[in-house]
């Protein structure tokens, strides 16, 4: 393919890294008692310990991060200024908006904004898929053009079952209320009673939940933490290890996470072999068509990243390397973009 894109502004760029910056700081101003750490493993998790009446509660607020401990020390300051950096996030997406950022419309992000309210996102939640792609716009400064949207307003989450185990903690409101207020059914599944996807009454929009699978079959799992069932599928837990924050542009922003861009480029490769219509139905097209203008545009602004993503997935077994070769005979160009990422880091 040809290694040309439209760029957004370097004003639009900076303008979009403040609004994720002011997200976060909205994040940690929500602290109401004593944060406290919290070991598992190798890992550390954050904690708010409050107490309610006499009972003694705690809320998740992250994995332990510098950018995190610096916005937990000063999360009383954080949250004397809420109204002034809620005025000037609002200025922020209208400017993205004038930058003609494409965003999202309103029943998407009414839907996001009403998933991410209730913790879904906060609590290990990853949105992926076409919505994650969209909000990329923002992290790579790219202008989005509606070819490359492939326009579909489905909302794919994704989270790991052992993390969302261990946080102890669940959405509120359920993920059935919530998605029942916006006119979703839940779609009925092979194993009775347990529920992993909900299409809207009013129209064909799927809400799904995925989680990677580390066994031989892609079965249903459960996910404590948002309270429902998710499809296990093989080849996600690379997608979304180590996901970024990132803000969906709609009214004064959203918080949500994505995969980390290098990773969703390579994971749609291996996504569009895999499709269950062939690897040239129009979902494969739509994956293959992502994955081309987020590696032209890693390649120039993010080429160590790119690389360490791509030889990451080839290292990780023949299964892998045959849908990545496979994929890639399909786009040539992108290709050749790969081999001279992985030629230009020797």
């Amino acid at each position: 393919m040809p290694r040309t894109f439209k760029r957004h502004s370097p004003t639009a760029l900076a303008a979009y890294h403040d609004l994720v910056s002011l997200l976060l700081d909205e994040a940690a101003s929500d602290i109401r008692g004593t944060p406290t750490p919290r070991v598992r493993g190798t890992r550390t998790y954050w904690y708010d310990r409050y107490r309610v009446g006499t009972a003694n509660l705690e809320r998740y607020l992250g994995e332990d991060s510098e950018a995190l401990r610096r916005r937990i020390d000063d999360h009383e300051r954080l949250r004397g200024d809420r109204d002034n950096r809620r005025r000037e996030r609002t200025r922020l997406v209208r400017l993205l908006r004038s930058e003609r950022f494409a965003g999202m419309d309103g029943a998407t992000g009414g839907l996001v904004a009403a998933l991410a309210r209730a913790g879904v996102f906060r609590l290990g939640g990853v949105l992926v898929g076409t919505n994650a792609f969209r909000v990329y716009e923002g992290e790579l400064g790219f202008r989005l053009t509606l070819d490359q949207s492939a326009a579909t307003n489905d909302i794919d989450i994704a989270s790991f079952e052992k993390l969302s185990l261990a946080l102890g903690e669940t959405v509120l409101p359920s993920i059935d209320r919530l998605l029942a207020d916006f006119a979703f059914d839940a779609v009925p599944s092979l194993d009775p009673g347990r529920v992993w996807r909900w299409r809207q009454s009013t129209g064909q929009t799927m809400v799904e939940f995925l989680t990677p699978s580390f066994d031989a079959a892609e079965g249903l799992r459960d996910l404590p933490a948002p309270g429902v069932t998710a499809q296990s599928l093989h080849y996600l837990n690379y997608a979304i290890a180590e996901p970024i924050p990132a803000a969906a542009v709609y009214r004064d922003g959203i918080l949500v996470r994505l995969p980390r861009p290098e990773r969703f480029a390579i994971h749609k490769l291996i996504v569009a072999d895999r499709r269950a219509g062939g690897p040239d139905s129009l979902k494969s097209r739509k994956d293959r068509a992502q994955a081309e203008l987020l590696i032209a545009i890693l390649a120039e602004d993010r080429p160590g990243d790119l690389r360490e993503a791509y030889e990451d997935a080839l290292s990780r077994g023949p299964r892998w390397r045959e849908r990545l070769e496979r994929s890639l005979k399909r786009s040539p160009g992108t290709a050749g973009i790969l081999a001279a990422a992985q030629s230009g880091g020797r």
